[in-house]
């Protein structure tokens, strides 16, 4: 019976805890927020710190604004969303760990939970690549991530984290990750976010965990990692981040990795659209869904901004299912008052068309965070028909009159302990109308000293429309471009090009020989038609190119060896003992430990393609130019001694004598030669700085380890000036 017993028990605890082993690599914990009014809750995220030996202001600054501005807001999670150091060298060349980075975070990190007299608890705290640059083992002796970061302290050693923010019988689900590369190599070829399948089902397990209870029926989801789906690789098996979060609809992905320097609008609405465009790019911030009547599939991507050079802090709330954030350049001054709107939300970068929420429009919502005592708060809307802003209603906000709230919860808001939540009633059916962007929302905030905080000047549509913004170039290269998919596409356009470009001459030998001669393109000069001017001397410049032999198959050998053979190898790890080679599919790793495979695809694109485009390919055109130069001069010099001396009498007058001294001129100087040597002189020193760059990123003797890389392309160049002088 005892033994029966003994079973049973064991049964019971496996089928009890049978869901929480699927996911032993995450981990779950659940927050009662207590305070404040009842339907919101807001976090706070920080990315891309970048804490440096030789940038101490970083994390002087994180202490002097950070930790005012938490005590202020009190959130109930605050996320920082990796790059927690920098990992580079004084000439930002060499990147590998560096352990006094990671001890100042820690103690800076200490310091400002300390001063905010927020939880440690609520801290989480991710992996960015910059952080895991030349760590070869996760948990080994350079993964100072593990030991010093506010989760490694923890114990949250799993790559998957969720926590859910339980709040008046509504729950917030908030699930992270770590995707960085298993193996992190050293920078630049370290960039991407590598997330396996393991890690992929550990999302969908933490996303689902609460699907199956009929009673929760209103969570919103949101998940945060450090890299933007547009520098997302899939995993083994193809699958991607974008397929888990549109099959559980979340909010919103935050995230960060990009920097504010590339522009404002670093945001992305995803959608479930079978255009099978779309998994390799998207023009513009929102591509429309054709669903018909079903809510679409959708979720919004928020990157964040940086902290190393702007000081960038994110406050975010959801307030009855709508989620909405405010970002903030952090100064002495503001970080003594924040707005954040949280209903209506922005019909910019908010919006979504299959939101849950279900909050009436009767009242506009607006959290007001300050370190001083509020005197007054104004709703302002302006309308922008035609053309300016002009204000058509002011109105008071009060706080404290969240319909849920009860007595002690309207007595908490006055005391300001956790934020207060202002409203104003309005007739949003005033403001109806079928432009998304004719009606801008701001919020006034005035102190008991008379200072005036406002918010962000925010589009909104009380009918559910979403605004158009267009991305700048930049945006759309870093946001619209999904380049895990387009690597291999661009990839092999590139090296089709070179080797036409190379082999081409071949065909032209034997087809088109009598066709491709000096004298053939310049005969009838005047009359001939561009496009068959120009398709001429372009078969005659590379068929001349093809008679420079040695140069020619010099180029050619070089383009086989970067195409099936390493291009150099490396030190790849923070220690120097490992050595790796890097060839156009990724670094190959041959020792102890490692499987023979590649890693850092499609990272190395940082390297492949600069270096195939604007070294190989430039080389090419000007040493055919090079070798077409030499025989028109050659052919021109011909041409003179044939002549009549009458033909150069320089007594003659008109139009020809002008445009024969031009010609003579140019031909005896060879002015041509010396802008073509002048454009050699430019390629050759980009190329010399990207091998600089590579020599110092790897720790390499160019001459031991790159010789092919770094020298071969100018002794090309060196051999075509000197056999075509």
């Amino acid at each position: 019976m005892q033994r029966n017993g003994f079973l049973l028990l064991l049964s019971t605890l496996f089928i009890f805890l049978g869901p929480f082993a699927a996911a032993s690599e995450s981990s779950r914990s659940f927050i009662d927020v207590a305070g404040g009014p009842n339907s919101v809750v807001w976090i706070v995220q920080l990315s891309d710190l970048h804490f440096s030996v030789f940038h101490s202001s970083r994390a002087a600054d994180f202490r002097e604004l950070v930790a005012p501005a938490l005590s202020v807001i009190k959130p109930s999670l605050v996320l920082i969303t990796g790059d927690l150091t920098e990992g580079k060298s004084k000439d930002l060349l060499t990147m590998k760990q560096n352990e006094a980075e990671w001890i100042e975070y820690q103690q800076t990190l200490t310091d400002v939970i300390n001063k905010s007299g927020l939880d440690e608890k609520i801290f989480y705290d991710l992996r960015g690549n910059h952080d895991n640059f030349g760590v070869p083992v996760m948990g080994g002796k350079y993964d100072f991530f593990h030991n010093y970061s506010n989760n490694g302290r923890l114990g949250r050693r799993g790559n998957v984290h969720s926590v859910t923010l339980q709040k008046n019988g509504r729950k917030h689900l908030f699930v992270g990750f770590d995707s960085t590369m298993k193996v992190g190599i050293r920078g630049p070829t370290n960039l991407f976010g590598h997330p396996t399948d393991q890690i992929l089902d550990d999302i969908d397990t933490e996303l689902s965990q609460f699907d199956k209870d009929p009673r929760e029926s209103k969570i919103t989801k949101i998940a945060f990692g450090h890299f933007p789906l547009s520098f997302s690789s899939v995993s083994e098996s193809g699958r991607s981040l974008k397929q888990v979060f549109l099959k559980h609809s979340i909010a919103a992905y935050l995230c960060g990795h990009l920097h504010a320097r590339f522009g404002k609008n670093l945001k992305r609405h995803h959608n479930s659209d079978p255009n099978f465009l779309a998994d390799y790019f998207q023009m513009n911030i929102r591509r429309d869904s054709s669903n018909g009547f079903n809510p679409p599939e959708e979720f919004w991507e928020w990157e964040m901004g940086d902290w190393r050079k702007r000081r960038k802090l994110r406050a975010l709330a959801i307030d009855d299912g709508h989620v909405s954030f405010a970002d903030v350049d952090l100064t002495p001054e503001s970080s003594k008052t924040f707005i954040l709107v949280t209903y209506p939300v922005g019909s910019d970068f908010m919006q979504r068309s299959s939101s849950n929420a279900s909050s009436s429009c009767e009242k506009v919502r607006a959290l007001v965070f300050s370190a001083v005592k509020i005197r007054s708060v104004h709703l302002k809307i302006y309308d922008s028909h035609p053309k300016n802003l002009n204000l058509v209603q002011v109105s008071l906000m009060n706080i404290g009159n969240d319909d849920d709230d009860d007595d002690d919860d309207d007595d908490d808001d006055d005391d300001g302990s956790r934020g207060g939540l202002y409203t104003a009633q309005w007739n949003c059916e005033a403001f109806s109308d079928p432009s998304p962007s004719r009606y801008w929302l701001q919020i006034e905030a005035v102190d008991l000293f008379e200072r005036s905080s406002f918010s962000e000047l925010r589009p909104f549509s009380v009918n559910g429309l979403t605004a158009r913004v267009d991305w700048t170039w930049k945006e759309f290269l870093v946001m619209g471009c999904q380049w895990e998919s387009l690597y291999q596409p661009l990839l092999s356009l590139v090296m089709f090009s070179l080797y036409l470009l190379l082999l081409g001459p071949l065909v032209l030998v034997q087809s088109w020989k009598d066709r491709c001669s000096y004298a053939h393109v310049v005969r009838d000069f005047r009359e001939r038609k561009v496009g068959a001017l120009f398709f001429d001397g372009f078969r005659w410049v590379f068929l001349e190119f093809y008679e420079q032999r040695l140069i020619w198959f010099g180029l050619l050998a070089h383009l086989l060896q970067l195409s099936f053979f390493p291009w150099f190898s490396g030190h790849i790890f923070t220690d120097t003992d490992q050595v790796g080679s890097m060839t156009h599919r990724g670094w190959e790793i041959i020792a102890v430990g490692f499987k023979n495979e590649f890693i850092g695809s499609p990272d190395v694109m940082v390297i492949v393609l600069p270096h195939l485009c604007f070294v190989i390919l430039p080389s090419i055109f000007l040493v055919a130019t090079l070798a077409a130069e030499k025989s028109a001069n050659h052919a021109h010099c011909l041409s003179l001694s044939e002549k009549k001396f009458d033909d150069l009498d320089e007594t003659k007058e008109g139009p020809e004598r002008s445009i024969n001294k031009r010609k003579t001129f140019l031909w005896r100087r060879r002015i041509i030669r010396k802008c073509l040597f002048l454009l050699c002189l430019i390629i050759l020193w980009d190329h010399w700085k990207r091998c600089r760059s590579l020599v110092k990123a790897y720790d390499m003797n160019p001459l031991v380890h790159a010789f092919t890389f770094c020298f071969t392309v100018p002794l090309i160049m060196a051999g075509a000036v000197y056999k075509t002088s």
